[in-house]
């Protein structure tokens, strides 16, 4: 098996959820769905894979739809507070525990997505085997979309440090120290969790892409037609926060 780059239950766990809560809002998640079945043409009742699903935010809001809706994750954690918030919304969503380079379906989904820079953990190998066992699950003419950063405009408008306070829990704070390895095309993040007095340190890596780099690793898996859009939906630019790719089987 393929190496991942860093130890995904420290960085993914309850901390992860306790900050980032703040932003990832029921009316955040509403719309980024709602972006999602635009840009892929999603109607009720078609099959759709949530890959790398997290904490279900997405893949809940695609179950109202009326999707059948299925999210994989590689955190129990996640997956536990997935299921608790589809059974509050009321809506059916089969969760697995399992490695999206490893995908037990053929030719079973109309759509697979991949959404919040949920893709790029593994080396080359691994996070190429993402893209060929995502072409192997969709159906025919089925669609993989992956919302990423745009590699440009992060490093034209490069940050290398940043600080987030709790907003309801002054005190609190996640701090992260960002550095761009030139040649691996990789970030590599050392974030520190302060909470309620206890200090956490722990490291996190991410490979980033170009379109075209992203695009021609997707026709070399099988992919007919590669698609770039904004985090808007629109055209992608240099100035896009986010490059959403839209590959066709």
């Amino acid at each position: 098996m393929t190496d991942i780059r860093f130890d995904f239950n420290q960085v993914f766990d309850q901390d992860y959820l306790y900050f980032y809560e703040t932003f990832l809002t029921p009316e955040r998640n509403r719309e980024q769905a709602a972006l999602i079945i635009k840009l892929l043409g999603i109607e009720p009742d078609m099959a759709v894979l949530d890959l790398a699903c997290g904490h279900g935010r997405i893949a809940n809001e695609l179950a109202q739809h009326g999707c059948r809706v299925t999210g994989l994750d590689a955190s129990e954690i996640f997956l536990e507070q997935a299921r608790s918030q589809a059974e509050a919304m009321g809506v059916e969503v089969t969760y697995h525990l399992g490695d999206m380079r490893d995908l037990p379906w053929t030719n079973h989904f109309d759509h697979i997505i991949n959404w919040f820079t949920a893709y790029g953990y593994f080396d080359d190998m691994g996070n190429r085997r993402v893209l060929t066992e995502a072409y192997r699950a969709l159906k025919p003419g089925g669609q993989l979309l992956i919302d990423h950063q745009n590699r440009d405009r992060l490093l034209a408008n490069f940050r290398p440090q940043s600080v987030v306070e709790h907003p309801e829990e002054p005190g609190n704070f996640m701090i992260e120290n960002v550095q761009y390895d030139v040649v691996t095309g990789r970030t590599e993040t050392e974030r520190t969790i302060i909470r309620n007095g206890n200090i956490r340190n722990m490291h996190y890596s991410v490979r980033l892409f170009t379109f075209p780099e992203i695009s021609d690793w997707l026709h070399q898996a099988g992919f007919a037609t590669v698609e770039g859009y904004s985090n808007d939906g629109t055209t992608f630019t240099l100035e896009s926060r986010h490059m959403i790719v839209v590959a066709t089987k």
